[in-house]
């Protein structure tokens, strides 16, 4: 695509305001949702990255389809180890199975990059059960105290 990526988010949130940073409730250094991050050597990287990053939880405030394959925008509250919260985005192609059990409230492995810390995440899908519970046990012990 021709121009400034500037231009192209512009163009992003004029096509779906549905998509814009405001109503995904993140920042403007949100770098936004890509028409296709697949074709985007930086989407597949920021991809590839995510895949391997740091396990969080976060919990499904809302969501947005994007297209019919269905590729789905999350909009999700994330918890870290650290005791970092911050709103996520995870970029997903579900299956129908999978989406139609998406319910707001419900709390899901992610991945992140605390490196970079844009609001990115990525489904943990393949996450183990025991690291995902000692995470979410680690968290609940941190908000009684």
């Amino acid at each position: 695509m021709f121009g400034s990526k500037k231009k192209l988010n512009d163009l992003m949130e004029q096509l779906r305001p549905d998509l814009s940073r405001e109503s995904l409730g993140v920042g403007p250094s949100f770098p936004g949702v890509a028409p296709n991050p697949l074709l985007s050597s930086e989407g597949r990287k920021r991809n590839a990255e995510l895949r391997n990053g740091t396990l969080a939880l976060g919990v499904l405030v809302d969501w947005r389809e994007v297209n019919s394959n269905p590729r789905v925008v999350l909009m999700l509250d994330v918890e870290t180890a650290d005791g970092i919260s911050f709103r996520g985005i995870a970029d997903e192609s579900l299956t129908i199975t999978a989406l139609t059990r998406l319910a707001p409230g419900q709390t899901l492995p992610v991945r992140y990059r605390p490196a970079v810390m844009d609001h990115y995440v990525a489904l943990a899908t393949d996450a183990n059960l025991a690291d995902v519970q000692h995470l979410s046990d680690l968290i609940a012990s941190r908000k009684r105290t």
